[in-house]
């Protein structure tokens, strides 16, 4: 008969770690099982903005891997190259910011989220990117996930796409919550580590963490950068 202690869990563990040990000890345990690649990927590049990415212009911009970018458009172009989709979200409201919903109401200044409006200069994807305006998909989003009410979904099942390559910002947030809704949705989901950001290394690598432990296949980007030149 199984006593007490059987049923009982073990207390939240406590550590003097940083997130960032914490995620590189997460990294090194070699019997981790993977995901892996499918047949077909989709890169999804969620919210390279100038309202996240333009360190001079606005607070709300951060920056982590100064290479991501550069990172975000080799792999696009490898992708496209390949007659896989390419998709590019930004976050943009109305005038009067009522579509951000409860999700607008945190705060009320000129940098606040409800505020990106379409057309503004937070709304422009950095200056930086290289997206294919004739050959790439562009998803306006009001929501943390790239999959809320848009036609992502559709579009994937479609190009018969079963692997999504999630980059872009924030890695605590919108990165977050579109690799956690593709997983829902059945998809092998890869992060590249150097093409996530976020505005402190606490919340990025925390939440790599937890997107390796649950979620995805948390990678270097060459690894993603490889299996797209051997296709």
């Amino acid at each position: 008969m199984a006593n007490m202690a059987d049923f009982l869990g073990t207390k939240m563990v406590q550590s003097d770690k940083t997130a960032r040990q914490i995620f590189e000890d997460v990294m090194s345990n070699p019997a981790r099982a993977r995901v892996g690649f499918g047949e077909k990927l989709a890169i999804v590049n969620v919210d390279i903005q100038k309202s996240y990415t333009a360190l001079d212009e606005f607070k709300t911009a951060y920056e982590t891997d100064p290479k991501q970018i550069e990172y975000v458009n080799q792999m696009s172009e490898l992708a496209r190259a390949k007659a896989m989709p390419v998709v590019w979200t930004r976050v943009a409201y109305v005038k009067d910011g009522s579509d951000a919903g409860v999700w607008g109401t945190r705060t009320d200044t000129p940098d606040s989220l409800q505020n990106i409006k379409y057309g503004s200069r937070r709304h422009e994807f950095d200056d930086r990117c290289r997206p294919d305006q004739d050959a790439d998909y562009f998803y306006d989003k009001r929501m943390p996930s790239a999959f809320f009410e848009t036609p992502l979904q559709s579009l994937l099942v479609w190009h018969k796409v079963d692997t999504v390559i999630v980059t872009g910002g924030s890695t605590s947030g919108c990165v977050r919550a579109t690799a956690v809704d593709s997983l829902s949705r059945g998809y092998r989901t890869i992060v590249p580590i150097e093409t996530c950001a976020d505005k402190h290394e606490s919340y990025h690598f925390a939440n790599l963490t937890d997107l390796q432990l649950k979620y995805a296949d948390v990678v270097a980007v060459q690894e993603v950068i490889d299996w797209l030149e051997a296709y």
